[in-house]
């Protein structure tokens, strides 16, 4: 099979390339096309892989192209992990918000809408693409915000378009493995949009165990959500949030941990990458090493402020692997060799949540096989938690519809009925910002 990996100069490249190198099966991807804009990025990758792929017998072949057109054509499947933008585009993501008063992350709030403005027409093109170029591939979407960019996709390229994520995947082994169960034996009732979802139970041989994991403070304290957000509050919920809910919950705290902190994520982000570039643009220099230690440190700061604003403390040494390069992988292995899977994923929603319309992009539990990915039926969110996900989506609607219309009024909308920005004013002002720093928003009149 062959694999096209969209962003193919990105950071965590390796991650995919080092899961494709563990599969020995039959029908597995033998050959890797890395596609970037940027030429010494992948460059750089490149280096990395072939050093990944020393002393394996029968490695995916890899090749490396800045032209989308010859990476598409032909490909089985198709990884997009693409950042409109870049790093810097991150940056000042964070720092408009962060100047208003709001939270600046790259999927939540006005940095996520910000981030989907300027990506949806990026990905609607590349879909296009995809639909002209390579009808028959499947296209596994992790850029973010993943669920907006999943639906903005699919309205091109129907089902054959499913989007992952690795949080869901996180906390379910957590909890899993605070409960003494092996998360291969579980099933866990999860729903909600990308970053914004829940686990209401985790079934083993038909026992929902979640009850006995929300009765014991020792247990609810001994992984990074019950810390998070607290053993009295995770009970009144009954479940246990998705950790991006913390911005949600403790709104306040979040982004005054962001505006006294050092560097936001994303400058630090931009600092380590760069370095990371640099550093292998030396010839002598050992690219997996380096990137392996540049990996390591990525991981142990991941959302560092928000554990710090609530005294979570270091993340667990399980936690440090990454995820979503396995998700890529089972989900490739059900399509390819129709090995059924049940794998919590981004689709259209098909009346899984009845507060949804049917093409509304949900993050749900899904059987995976040759045709696709299947939404499974879940219990309806409660009022809480649907109140919350029709927010939501309602705003990647405006977000949609803007990137489609280039109507500033409805972007202006999409800023202004966040649950996360509280004035009109402040999201007129976020809106004349973004557009000022930010080239790729000119199209909004």
């Amino acid at each position: 099979m062959d694999l096209t990996i969209l962003g193919g100069g990105g950071f965590r490249v390796p991650l995919v390339y080092g899961a494709l190198l563990g599969d020995r099966g039959e029908g597995r991807v033998t050959r890797v096309v890395l596609h970037d804009i940027d030429a010494g990025r992948l460059s750089a990758v490149t280096r990395v892989l072939a050093e990944q792929a020393a002393g394996v017998p029968d490695a995916p072949e890899v090749s490396a192209t800045t032209d989308l057109d010859e990476a598409l054509r032909g490909a089985d499947f198709v990884f997009s992990a693409i950042r409109v933008g870049g790093p810097r585009g991150r940056v000042d993501d964070e720092r408009v918000a962060l100047a208003r008063g709001v939270l600046g992350q790259e999927t939540v709030g006005a940095g996520g809408i910000a981030y989907g403005l300027r990506t949806v027409p990026v990905a609607v093109d590349i879909a296009r693409r995809v639909a002209r170029l390579a009808p028959d591939a499947w296209v596994i979407n992790f850029t973010n915000p993943a669920g907006l960019v999943t639906e903005a996709m699919s309205r091109h390229l129907g089902d054959r378009v499913i989007g992952i994520c690795d949080s869901p995947v996180g906390l379910g082994r957590r909890i899993a493995r605070v409960l003494g169960v092996r998360p291969g034996e579980a099933w866990i009732d999860y729903a909600g949009l990308n970053h914004l979802g829940w686990v209401r139970g985790l079934r083993v041989a038909g026992r929902d165990e979640l009850p006995r994991l929300l009765d014991d403070p020792v247990l609810l304290g001994s992984f990074e959500e019950g810390r998070l957000f607290g053993a009295d509050f995770l009970r009144s919920l009954g479940a246990i949030p998705n950790e991006y809910l913390h911005y949600y919950y403790f709104n306040r705290e979040a982004v005054r941990a962001y505006q006294q902190a050092d560097k936001t994520r994303g400058a630090f982000l931009l600092v380590q990458q760069r370095h990371f570039y640099e550093e292998l643009s030396r010839p002598e220099a050992s690219a997996y090493a380096t990137w392996d230690r540049t990996r390591a440190e990525r991981e142990t700061t991941y959302m560092a402020e928000n554990r710090e604003t609530a005294g979570a403390g270091e993340r667990e040494e399980d936690d440090l692997s990454g995820g979503y390069e396995k998700v890529a992988l089972a989900l490739m292995r059900a399509i390819a060799r129709d090995e059924r899977r049940t794998l919590i994923l981004n689709v259209r929603n098909r009346g899984t949540l009845s507060v949804l319309d049917a093409d509304a992009v949900v993050e749900v539990p899904c059987l995976a096989d040759a045709n696709g990915a299947h939404p499974v039926a879940v219990d309806p969110l409660p009022g809480h938690a649907a109140g919350l996900v029709c927010a939501v989506k309602a705003v990647e609607r405006d977000v949609l519809s803007a990137a489609g219309s280039g109507s500033r009024a409805t972007a202006l909308r999409a800023f202004a009925l966040h649950p996360l920005v509280d004035s009109v004013a402040v999201a007129r002002g976020l809106l004349e910002d973004y557009i000022a720093v930010h080239p790729g928003l000119a199209y909004l009149r």
